[in-house]
């Protein structure tokens, strides 16, 4: 058999989190079809690997990417450029669809004002496709969107009428071929939004065995309360949980991740639970005043009254101004910004522990955005296992790709493995580490030689070669 391709001398981490192994990768038609000595194989093209690490194509399991999937130009591609092959979309209860809508309010803004034009989750996926993604995309149906469509006022619980109709509505998006519904019951289009409300809404989840994520409702003093609040849901619906982008806020609530974790772990004895986290000690989302007290810090991302303040400080522009900056803060809204509220110690033992999965929550269309869009994956390996030690390489690969894979049933994805999907990274291990920083974010990483999706080289040595191999994943109906 003529082998397309040949990944030979180099070292691979297969995404089980097992040690390294010295072994050639074969690939016929788009799936890893020999693994071993291979020399003796005739193959079409092989690559060189001598000192470099084969492992699966990351998995960024919390994304924002839903309308930079619809993106068809050439330009540098944040995800493919750090390794990643599968994108998870539709996270903190914010998805494309299905929602027809000129003036979408935060934090579906995040996504674009002018792409809310699907009516059917269907007709999203449909255009996914027709796009040719460079990266495959498992997606998921978003609460707050659900909301915004069939409810004049938000700022209350959903009526009895008005969450079946959001019932129905997630049960054809899972038709469709949606992986799940997500939650953002932190934000202002879903805090009104009641535990009871977000279980009548995901029945459907629970015969269709689909996937719950949830940005919970505070993640800082409140968090143990909030936490309990998800894993009661979760309980009820008898559906795996996802906690998204683990984190502690506000000074205080510093070190607490040793209390919040032992809740994930108790809750795991009894239930399917997991978590995602991005490796970092800032996060980004729409600009809040009640944010900025409990932050060292805060950067404008973007801010549509005044977009000339995206990547400043917003106290230095509330000294300029000479006001408070929760007033700046009102000012410059509709906006985005990045918040330092974090600790360091919390955000490594979040990482480190073994129900962590890795997500980016990059935001694709802030004008200055959180360096995470472009540096999560290259960060997590140089950073953290190469300079720091808190993981070995196998394990934070592990954390990519075959955790990820498993907790999201993406069937033939996240290991190199015989008749799995070519998904394929090669990168240095003494090399990689993102640039991209708060004040130059679109760096592309240091250290991946090469990216491969669906047996197809998409990016070598921080080229885009062109081609537009991505699949749209779809749930099995059942």
């Amino acid at each position: 058999m003529m082998l397309d391709l040949v990944i030979e001398k180099g070292e691979v981490a297969d995404g089980s989190g097992g040690p390294r192994l010295r072994a050639d990768v074969g690939v016929q038609d788009g799936r890893i079809v020999a693994l071993g000595d291979l020399s003796g194989e005739a193959a079409h093209r092989r690559v060189d690997a001598s000192g470099l690490v084969t492992a699966p194509g990351f998995i960024d399991v919390h994304t924002h990417d839903d309308a930079l999937l619809l993106h068809t130009g050439g330009e540098p591609h944040p995800k493919v450029l750090q390794g990643v092959t599968s994108v998870i979309t539709g996270n903190c209860g914010v998805s494309l669809a299905p929602l027809v809508c000129s003036r979408a309010p935060a934090p579906l803004d995040v996504l674009g004002q002018d792409a809310f034009r699907f009516a059917s989750f269907a007709a999203y996926l449909a255009a996914v496709e027709a796009s040719a993604p460079i990266v495959n995309a498992a997606c998921l149906a978003g609460h707050s969107t659900l909301r915004v469509a069939h409810m004049a006022d938000l700022d209350r619980p959903a009526s009895e009428s008005e969450a079946t109709a959001m019932r129905d509505a997630l049960a054809q998006c899972l038709r469709d071929g949606a992986w799940g519904l997500s939650t953002g019951v932190y934000y202002p289009t879903a805090c009104a939004a009641t535990a009871d409300e977000v279980i009548a809404i995901a029945r459907p989840l629970t015969a269709a065995s689909g996937l719950l994520t949830m940005h919970i409702r505070d993640e800082g003093d409140r968090i143990d309360s909030a936490l309990r609040e998800a894993f009661a849901i979760g309980r009820a619906l008898q559906v795996p949980l996802v906690l998204s982008h683990h984190k502690l806020v506000g000074k205080r609530n510093h070190g607490r991740s040793e209390q919040t974790l032992a809740l994930v772990e108790q809750a795991a004895r009894e239930q399917e639970v997991c978590l995602d986290c991005y490796p970092y000690d800032a996060s980004s989302t729409m600009l809040l005043a009640s944010r900025v007290e409990q932050s060292r810090d805060v950067m404008v991302t973007w801010s549509r009254p005044h977009p000339e303040a995206a990547g400043r400080s917003l106290r230095e522009l509330a000294a300029q101004r000479r006001e408070a900056p929760e007033e700046t803060a009102r000012a410059l809204s509709p906006a985005g910004a990045i918040y330092f509220a974090m600790s360091e110690v919390d955000v490594g033992r979040i990482l480190a522990h073994p129900l962590t999965m890795v997500g980016s929550d990059g935001l694709a269309h802030d004008a200055h955005p959180h360096p995470r869009l472009w540096g999560t994956f290259p960060r997590v390996l140089g950073r953290y296992v190469r300079e720091q030690k808190l993981l070995t390489l196998e394990a934070a690969v592990h954390k990519m790709t075959g955790l990820s894979a498993r907790r999201f049933g993406l069937p033939g994805r996240g290991l190199v493995a015989k008749g799995f999907h070519a998904d394929l990274v090669t990168f240095d291990p003494g090399r990689v580490l993102d640039r991209a920083t708060y004040q130059d974010p679109s760096l592309p990483p240091d250290g991946i030689h090469a990216v491969y999706v669906n047996g197809q080289l998409a990016c070598e040595n921080r080229q885009m070669t062109g081609t537009r191999p991505g699949r749209v994943l779809r749930r099995a109906v059942r």
